[in-house]
């Protein structure tokens, strides 16, 4: 039943990561669109999916170890040991077939990933240059801990009264 299970779970971390893809080509729409109204939501929709993936992976580890025992393999065992030790050729085609998938749409995640990071640094240069355009005080902070932001509200109380 554990190898029956595993490839369960694997299917399962299968779809979270078809999941995750989505998400981040909606985050990089939303991006490439100039909405930054909606650029938090969609950074919250990627996190709950990647704390699902952490959840599944938990388990999919639990499975491994237990399979990896009833097989011989090491106790830390990867997938790809588990295919080298699976005791039939079904088993090394399922596992080979989950590991080539969950490859491949890893390779997709990390290129929608690296895109995403590509608009949002783009996104964060654009709106910086828009600010110094403006000639407007961003309240930063200088090197005595004194903030650069201009104290015109206090002096225009002063001037009121």
């Amino acid at each position: 039943m554990g190898a029956n299970e595993l490839s369960m779970r694997l299917w399962r971390e299968r779809e979270l990561l078809e999941s995750l893809l989505f998400k981040l080509e909606e985050q990089e729409l939303i991006l490439a669109a100039g909405r930054s109204r909606w650029v938090q939501r969609a950074a919250d929709e990627v996190e709950e999916v990647l704390g699902r993936m952490r959840h599944a992976g938990l388990g999919r580890a639990i499975e491994v170890t237990s399979i990896a025992e009833e097989w011989g393999a090491p106790a830390d065992a990867t997938l790809r040991d588990l295919i080298a030790h699976a005791p039939t050729d079904a088993w090394r085609e399922v596992f080979d077939e989950h590991l080539r998938a969950l490859t491949a749409l890893a390779a997709e995640v990390a290129e929608r990933r690296d895109a995403n990071t590509l608009h949002l640094r783009a996104a964060l240069r654009a709106t910086q240059e828009a600010i110094a355009g403006l000639g407007v005080q961003t309240g930063e902070y200088g090197a005595d801990g004194a903030s650069t932001k201009g104290d015109a509200g206090p002096r225009i109380l002063d001037t009121a009264l």
